[in-house]
């Protein structure tokens, strides 16, 4: 038998025992399964959370426009003309002229019923642009950079609500950040205790192959085999259970806001960054939780 053969089949006997590990202590294996599956669910479940709100809050914060108010006195075509130098700076995604008449015409649709208004002629009201930017956390320096263009007479910009769209991306992502961090913790806690427990059973055997001259490294891979797949386990069984809710949530969604309020993702948009969180945190809790489980009887 070559030295390939050997290794193939060593290799082949330390999974085996690893698997074998799992079902010799099967209801901590279970319980490891399932406080992983849990965990991952609410890990998975908060990031589809926090990804569809701030692409909400990003859509809401593309409604947050800067009026720009051009001098009256400024002919229609050099009033026109300002709006090629606002789209010039850095920061601006689209400017749209809004001429007086066209003005004239909002004005009337949303006053209508109010007869105070009945008089106002298009002459009264100015030309402006309707600005959108690209981020909106720098909308003041924008304001600044457009103030300085000649012809501009005022500009309307609501910092504040610039601000609490800010505000609430940043605490989105503190909080999920915050939140995935100690689930993960707990996870790779039970299935670390599942695997020492395996280690406690076997603390005889530990010792007698480290009499006979085994490997550190042969010794360690079933272990980290059994955290593996308990870990990869709970992360299948909850990326599956993650797609059935998502899916039954946005169904019930759609049947009950019927204004379309809240505006959900397909799941198929997560799935591959989904398939990935799951199976690194799955890789993860399970490998890293036992071989930091086995350290302490390395030493026997």
């Amino acid at each position: 038998m070559g030295i390939t053969d050997m290794k193939i089949n060593n290799l082949g006997y330390l999974v085996k025992e690893g698997v074998r590990g799992i079902f010799l202590h099967g209801f901590m294996s279970f319980a490891a399964v399932c406080v992983t599956v849990a965990c991952l669910l609410i890990v998975g479940s908060f990031s589809s959370l926090v990804y569809n709100v701030n692409i909400m809050v990003e859509n809401l914060n593309k409604t947050n426009e800067i009026l720009v108010y051009i001098d009256s006195e400024l002919p229609d075509a050099e009033a026109k003309s300002v709006g090629t130098q606002i789209n010039q700076i850095e920061n601006v995604q689209n400017a749209v002229f809004v001429s007086r008449e066209e003005a004239l015409e909002d004005f009337i649709a949303e006053h209508q019923e109010n007869e105070a208004f009945s008089g106002v002629d298009a002459q009264d009201l100015r030309h402006r642009f309707v600005v959108t930017l690209v981020d909106n956390e720098k909308m003041e320096d924008t304001v600044e950079s457009i103030e300085i263009i000649e012809g501009v007479a005022k500009i309307n910009a609501a910092y504040e609500l610039a601000e609490g769209f800010a505000t609430l991306q940043n605490v989105l992502h503190i909080a999920s950040i915050t939140v995935i961090a100690v689930l993960l913790v707990v996870s790779l806690l039970i299935i670390s205790n599942t695997v020492k427990l395996a280690m406690y059973d076997r603390k005889d055997e530990i010792a007698i192959m480290k009499m006979v001259g085994a490997t550190n490294g042969f010794i360690r891979l079933p272990f980290v085999v059994e955290g593996f797949v308990l870990g990869m386990l709970g992360a299948a069984l909850a990326f599956g259970l993650e797609w059935l809710m998502y899916d039954a949530l946005i169904a019930r969604l759609a049947a009950v806001d019927t204004l379309k309020l809240f505006s959900f993702v397909p799941f198929t948009q997560l799935l591959w960054p989904m398939v990935a969180t799951f199976g690194l945190a799955g890789m993860f809790v399970g490998v890293v939780g036992s071989w930091a489980s086995i350290r302490k009887f390395m030493d026997v």
